[in-house]
């Protein structure tokens, strides 16, 4: 039969898809192939059409068990006689399969690639008179792979071995070109025919979305996805369990698949799945290669991969049917430490150079300004020329904000600290804190020290990392890296470059004055404070910031402060700086709310006084001037009970806590004995000692069940403070 005739007669296709007949052909001619065809292109076909056309045996290399048992059932379904050998085989069901082979009753045999150093099946494969042999996910050869198998690199020999070489056909749905030059050279193919038939999905949107609250992004998630078919991947079993709990006690039709659980109900939970009697799977990156489920609307993954082969081959489960379908990733910088922990422990023999530079590529996917389409396939070798308008990135409804002044501070602060420092340490620098560290170096001198106070850590962790996924700021070295200026950089410090960033700045997460009913801000008038700040800023020589801060033009363009003494009510505002810069700002705001009948709110708010204080008055007076943690410590230092500084403030207890925590990393005293008793103080020093910092759970559950995190977190800083840790 020709191959036309095979694909009518036993799959139902009238056609061949995209690159499919170009390969089949070249293999049934005698010539090597590489094809790398995205997941949902139809690879099996190109090498179970030739099998069929061919007199001989087919032997396929395949690297988990649960695709070669899909592969082996859905052909014997079409009434092609196929067979498996691996693990899971009884001595009687192994022995009929090789007494089989033996007999020539199977056109396609599939095998791990453990199973061709076996000598029995060497011996086996030397009787057999095999057309072909395939090597399916390729990609596994290579250590630059995301799915690298030792077992893989003995393929060549093992053909070598044979009496006769078979011809060769390699497959995968994802390669760099390094993975692409591995495959060619350790799987030894001889003039190959090679086909990339593109790794675009048309079909598929992606996102990326960094939400506060995962839980509740996934719960809103799949009400919006309801009677949909889709796959949630977490980065380890715990993570699965967690959520799996969570989703089943909201009543939704969910399974989960991981290593950690029994055969028989991961195969139960696939089962379900496939045939679609649960809607949602929650799964490790254990589950779905070889699935060929074809109406999974979604795939969302809650926690970001490792590496950017793993995240395409997991997003692109979605919509194998080329239907319309979402590949949406919460991100969290939290999943940097994770993946950090999986690559450690990930055993010998791994790179670990080589994974953290894929995480680190990983990241930059995640922060990334521009078409995220567009960035996958680069990642992959090609060069798109247009956006997609198809991705969350180019469909963004968060206009883009400019982030200059704020770049050049953090690029600034990482010169001046002689770029031999990571992101933490440049964070607590421009934050103002009091860390030993930044003492030992005498950072506190530095004319950046102190500059983004204003700004939340997270805020500018998430500006620093959108800064080196555009090339701003390289990384320097593996697990812990340093940050440098990179050759982009110095054009946004010499004000020739600006920087925009999608970035929904909320105000509580900028500013950390806790006013809770802050003002909104006057756009209208920011824009003119802005271009007066430009303009001085160029006649002076100086960066914007140095003539006044962000934050200064957004309390002008809140309160308009039209007199002098109103002006130096201003956060950032003194006298020098009033005399120099300070009148030309008040005439324009002094203009504009004329030209706008503005009726000025008051620049100090009322504040209710506390009748037992009136200290405590004065304090909260002042309160819109300074760092909301500060605020918490005087009246902490005035001895109001915490009860009592969250009902004053609004806020919760854990709030207020948690500014107490923060005084004590900037190097404030506080007594600890408020959080924990002298008898529990060393059995905390040994939980952190023994389980480490990274995550504070594990702490937590090694500890009696009183202790609280605060306790932790107390324990930590002072462990800090005695270089202890």
């Amino acid at each position: 039969m020709k191959p036309i005739e095979i694909l009518k007669e036993y799959f139902g296709y009238s056609s061949f898809r995209v690159g499919q007949a170009e390969i089949i052909e070249a293999l049934i001619s005698g010539q090597d192939v590489l094809g790398i065809m995205p997941t949902g292109a139809g690879k099996s076909i190109c090498y179970q059409v030739p099998a069929l056309c061919g007199s001989g045996v087919s032997l396929v290399v395949s690297p988990l068990i649960s695709l070669m048992k899909d592969q082996v059932d859905a052909l014997r379904e079409m009434g092609i006689e196929a067979a498996l050998i691996n693990s899971t085989l009884s001595t009687y069901a192994y022995n009929e399969v090789m007494e089989g082979a033996k007999a020539g009753r199977y056109k396609l045999i599939y095998v791990a690639p453990e199973r061709l150093e076996s000598y029995d099946f060497v011996s086996l494969c030397e009787q057999l008179p095999l057309d072909y042999v395939i090597i399916d996910e390729a990609h596994c050869v290579s250590q630059w792979g995301h799915d690298f198998r030792p077992s893989y690199r003995g393929v060549s020999r093992f053909i070598e071995s044979l009496p006769k070489r078979p011809v060769i056909g390699a497959f995968t749905a994802t390669a760099t070109p390094k993975v692409r030059e591995d495959m060619l050279s350790l799987l030894r193919l001889q003039n190959p025919y090679t086909l990339t038939t593109g790794f675009d999905r048309p079909n598929l949107y992606f996102e990326v979305e960094r939400p506060k609250h995962k839980l509740d992004a996934t719960l809103n998630y799949l009400k919006k996805h309801q009677e949909e078919s889709g796959i949630i991947y977490c980065s380890t079993r715990k993570s699965v369990d967690a959520l799996y709990e969570k989703l089943l006690s909201k009543g939704i039709r969910v399974v989960r698949y991981h290593a950690g659980l029994s055969e028989h109900e991961r195969g139960q939970n696939q089962e379900d799945f496939l045939f679609d009697k649960a809607q949602v799977m929650i799964a490790t990156n254990a589950f779905g290669m070889g699935i060929d489920k074809s109406n999974i609307r979604y795939v969302l993954h809650y926690n970001m991969p490792k590496n950017m082969e793993s995240y395409y081959q997991e997003a692109g489960r979605a919509g194998r049917d080329g239907v319309e379908s979402t590949c949406t990733l919460l991100y969290a910088s939290s999943d940097i430490m994770t993946n950090r922990l999986l690559i450690e422990n990930a055993g010998l023999g791994v790179d670990l150079s080589l994974e953290y530079e894929k995480l680190n590529q990983m990241v930059d996917y995640c922060n990334t300004e521009g078409c995220l389409r567009n960035a996958i396939l680069r990642y992959f070798g090609e060069q798109p020329t247009v956006l997609c308008d198809h991705c969350g990135n180019c469909n963004s409804e968060i206009a883009q904000q400019d982030i200059t002044i704020e770049a050049q501070k953090i690029l600034s602060c990482i010169k001046r600290m002689g770029e031999r420092f990571g992101m933490v340490l440049v964070i607590d620098v421009l934050k103002g804190g009091n860390t030993q560290k930044i003492r030992q170096f005498g950072f506190q001198t530095l004319s950046t020290y102190g500059l983004m106070r204003d700004y939340s850590k997270e805020v500018i962790k998430e500006m620093m990392s959108f800064l080196i996924a555009e090339k701003y700021i390289a990384l320097d070295g593996d697990k812990f890296p340093i940050l440098r200026l990179a050759p982009l950089s110095y054009e946004v410090l010499r004000g020739q470059q600006p920087v925009n960033m999608r970035i929904a700045l909320r105000i509580e997460d900028i500013a950390q004055a806790q006013d809770a009913e802050r003002l909104p801000l006057d756009m209208e008038l920011m824009s003119q404070l802005k271009q007066l700040r430009s303009k001085l800023a160029e006649d002076y020589h100086i960066p914007p910031f140095i003539v006044f801060s962000d934050a200064t033009l957004n309390e002008m363009s809140q309160y308009y402060p039209t007199t002098q003494e109103e002006m130096l009510q201003i956060s950032g505002i003194g006298g020098a700086k009033y005399e120099k810069y300070g009148k030309a700002f008040e005439i324009i705001i002094q203009n504009y709310v004329s030209e706008h009948q503005i009726e000025k709110p008051e620049l100090i708010k009322p504040v209710k006084k506390e009748k037992s204080s009136s200290t405590l008055g004065d304090t909260l007076k002042k309160e819109v001037k300074k760092d909301s943690h500060l605020a918490t410590y005087m009246m902490y230092q005035e001895g109001h009970a915490l009860e009592d500084i969250a009902k004053e403030r609004g806020l919760t207890r854990f709030t207020v806590e948690n500014h107490l925590v923060k005084c004590v990393e900037e190097g404030l005293d506080i007594d600890l004995y408020q959080f924990m008793t002298p008898e529990q103080e060393p059995l905390i020093e040994a939980a952190i000692m023994q389980v480490g910092i990274t995550l504070l759970k594990p702490i937590k559950e090694a500890l009696p069940e009183e202790v609280s995190y605060t306790a932790i977190k107390l324990m930590i800083e002072k462990l800090k403070r005695c270089n202890k840790i």
